[in-house]
C-alpha cells in the first residue's frame, strides 16, 4: 500500500493543501475569516444553490430516463446489444468539452433545432439538464443495469406463483435487492453533475456558474485565490461525504446479495408491453445519444452553405493563422502518448491499491478505499493550479518536464483501475495463494501464477477505461499542457474559444476524432469485459 499512499500524497493531497493554505494564508497567518466573507456573498450563494438544485434536478432527470434503459440492457435479449451498450458509454468517457460541444451543435446558434424549428437553448438551464443526462446515462444503465442481469429472475417468479401481482413482486422481491445500486449511482450520478465544469462552460454562458466553473473563474480570470480556496473546501466537504455514503453502498451490495450469471437471465422481448418498452429505450438512445453524436459529425463535414467539405479536417494539419504554435492535428499524438503513460501509472498504483485493500480490512483501509476515489470529485482546476505552484522545485521540478500531464491524467484513472480489479481481486479463492507459498513460492511469484491468470481480463478492461478517460481529462490538462504540445480537449476548448467558421469546425473534426478514438476503445472493453468486471 505503500506506493498508492505515497502517490497519492505527493501528486493530490500536496497540490490540493497547497493551493488551498497560499489562498486562505497569503502573509504567513491563517485568514479563516475570509471564510465567512466569500460565503455571506450573494453571487456565491446563488453559485452555491445553482450547483446544488443542478445536481439534484440533473440526478432526478437521469434516474427517469436511464432506469428503463437499465432493466432493457439487463433483461432483453436483441441484436446489436453489445454495440449499443458501448455506444451509449461513449459519452462518459468523452471530455466534458466535446458533450458540450455536441449539444452545442444540436441546440445552439445555427444548431439543428434552430435550422428546423427556431429554437435554441444554449444558455438555458434545460441544455445543461440535457447534456448531463447525455454525459451520465450510462452509469446508471452499467451500474444498476449490471447488477439487475445477475439477479435470480426466479425469486420474483416464485413471488407471482404464490399471488403476488407483477408490481407487488417487482416492490418486494427485486428493488430491495436493486436499492443499493440505485443509491451507489445516484450519489456517483450526483456526484459528476455537482462538480460539472465543460458542460456548464460551454452551454450554460455567463448566467449560469457551478461551483467548479466558480473556481476556475476565481483562478483564472480574477485571480481572487482566497475566494477559490474557500470553494473548494466547500466542494470538498461535499464530495468526502457523497463519496463515504457512496462506499457505504458498495459495502452493502457486496455483502448482501447473491449473483448468478447474467448470460442465463436476458431473454427476447414478449408481449407488446415488453416490445413496446425496447422500443422507447431505442428511441430515447437515438434521441439523446446518438443524435447529438451524429449532428457532432455532420458538423464537422459541413461548410457554412451546408455543403460537404473536408476543409476542416485539412486545416488541421496546418499552423498558419490558427490558435497554436504547431498544427492542431498534433493533438491527437500528444493525448494519445499522454493518455498510454497516464494509464501505465494507473494500472501500477490502482493496481497496487486494490490488491491491498483485497488482503487488508478495517476502518483505514475503508477511509483509503474512499479516498482513492477523492480525484474524481475534487476540483481538476485546483490539482492542476497546484500542480504548477508546488512541482516546481527540487527534488520535484516538473514544471517543464514532460510527465506532469500524465502524473494529473493518472490521478483520475486510479479510481476506474481500482473499482474495475477490486471485485475481481475479492473473488480469487485465498486457499490457492496459501497452497502456493506452502509450496515455496515467493509473493511475486504467487502473484503471478494464481492471481495474474485470473485477473487479466479485469486488468485489460481497467486499462482501457483508464486510457478512455485520460484521453479526455481537461480541467487539470488545461492549466499545464504547454502551448506546443495541446492535448486534444485542450485543442477543442481553445479552437470553441476563438470566433469563426474555421476554428469552429476544426473544433467539431478534432471532437469526432476524439469520439471516434473513445468508442474503439469502448468496443474492444466490451468484448473482453465480464460480469465481474467492477462497477464500470
Amino acid at each position: 500500500m505503500a506506493l498508492p499512499v505515497v502517490f497519492f500524497a505527493v501528486f493530490f493531497a500536496y497540490p490540493v493543501t497547497a493551493i488551498v493554505a497560499r489562498g486562505l494564508r497569503p502573509a504567513g497567518a491563517w485568514e479563516l475569516g475570509r471564510i465567512g466573507e466569500v460565503l455571506a456573498q450573494p453571487e456565491i450563494r446563488e453559485v452555491l444553490w445553482f450547483t446544488t438544485w443542478q445536481a439534484l434536478a440533473s440526478t432526478a432527470l437521469t434516474l427517469l430516463i436511464a432506469l428503463p434503459g437499465a432493466y432493457v440492457f439487463a433483461r432483453f435479449s436483441f441484436p446489436g446489444k453489445q454495440v449499443l451498450r458501448a455506444v451509449v458509454t461513449v459519452p462518459f468517457v468523452l471530455p466534458t468539452v466535446v458533450a458540450g460541444s455536441a449539444f452545442l451543435a444540436l441546440l445552439g446558434r445555427g444548431g439543428l433545432l434552430d435550422e428546423t424549428a427556431g429554437v435554441r437553448l444554449d444558455t438555458t438551464v434545460w441544455a445543461i439538464l440535457l447534456a448531463h443526462v447525455f454525459f451520465n446515462y450510462a452509469v446508471v444503465v452499467r451500474t444498476v443495469g449490471g447488477l439487475w442481469a445477475q439477479l435470480d429472475p426466479r425469486q420474483e417468479e416464485a413471488a407471482r406463483v404464490l399471488g403476488a401481482s407483477r408490481f407487488t413482486a417487482w416492490r418486494r422481491v427485486t428493488l430491495p435487492a436493486l436499492r443499493p445500486a440505485v443509491a451507489g449511482a445516484t450519489l456517483m450520478v450526483f456526484l459528476f453533475t455537482f462538480t460539472s465544469f465543460g458542460v456548464v462552460q460551454i452551454l450554460g454562458g455567463p448566467a449560469y456558474s457551478t461551483l467548479e466553473v466558480e473556481i476556475y473563474r476565481q483562478t483564472s480570470q480574477i485571480f481572487d485565490l482566497s475566494a477559490a480556496a474557500v470553494l473548494t473546501l466547500v466542494q470538498f466537504a461535499a464530495v468526502v461525504l457523497i463519496l463515504l455514503v457512496h462506499a457505504w453502498t458498495v459495502r452493502r451490495r457486496q455483502d448482501a446479495l447473491r449473483l448468478v450469471d447474467a448470460a442465463t437471465t436476458a431473454r427476447r422481448p414478449r408481449g407488446p408491453g415488453q416490445w413496446a418498452l425496447l422500443a422507447g429505450v431505442l428511441a430515447t438512445v437515438a434521441a439523446l445519444i446518438l443524435l447529438p453524436l451524429a449532428v457532432l459529425v455532420a458538423r464537422s463535414f459541413q461548410d457554412a452553405d451546408g455543403g460537404l467539405t473536408l476543409t476542416y479536417y485539412r486545416a488541421l494539419t496546418s499552423a498558419e493563422g490558427g490558435a497554436f504554435l504547431v498544427p492542431p492535428i498534433n493533438a491527437i499524438g500528444n493525448s494519445l502518448l499522454y493518455a498510454l503513460a497516464a494509464t501505465a501509472i494507473a494500472l501500477v498504483v490502482g493496481g497496487l491499491a486494490a490488491a491491498a485493500l483485497t488482503r487488508r480490512a478495517g476502518r483505514l483501509v475503508r477511509g483509503f478505499d474512499a479516498l482513492l476515489m477523492l480525484p474524481l470529485g475534487v476540483s481538476a482546476v485546483t490539482v492542476g493550479f497546484g500542480f504548477l505552484i508546488t512541482l516546481d522545485e527540487p527534488p520535484l521540478d516538473l514544471r517543464a518536464s514532460w510527465w506532469l500531464v500524465p502524473l494529473a491524467q493518472a490521478l483520475v484513472g486510479v479510481p476506474f483501475v481500482v473499482r474495475t480489479m477490486l471485485p475481481v481481486l475479492r473473488s480469487v479463492d485465498e486457499r490457492l495463494r496459501e497452497a502456493a507459498a506452502v509450496l515455496g513460492a515467493s509473493p511475486w511469484r504467487a502473484w503471478r501464477e494464481v492471481d495474474l491468470p485470473l485477473v487479466r481480463r479485469a486488468l485489460l478492461i481497467a486499462a482501457g477505461f483508464a486510457f478512455a478517460v485520460s484521453l479526455g481529462e481537461f480541467g487539470a490538462t488545461v492549466f499545464i499542457a504547454r502551448p506546443d504540445e495541446p492535448t486534444l480537449p485542450v485543442a477543442v476548448a481553445r479552437l470553441l474559444g476563438r470566433a469563426g467558421e474555421l476554428n469552429y469546425g476544426q473544433a467539431m473534426a478534432l471532437s469526432t476524432l476524439l469520439m471516434v478514438v473513445c468508442a474503439v476503445s469502448l468496443l474492444v472493453l466490451e468484448r473482453l469485459r465480464t460480469d465481474q468486471a467492477g462497477e464500470f
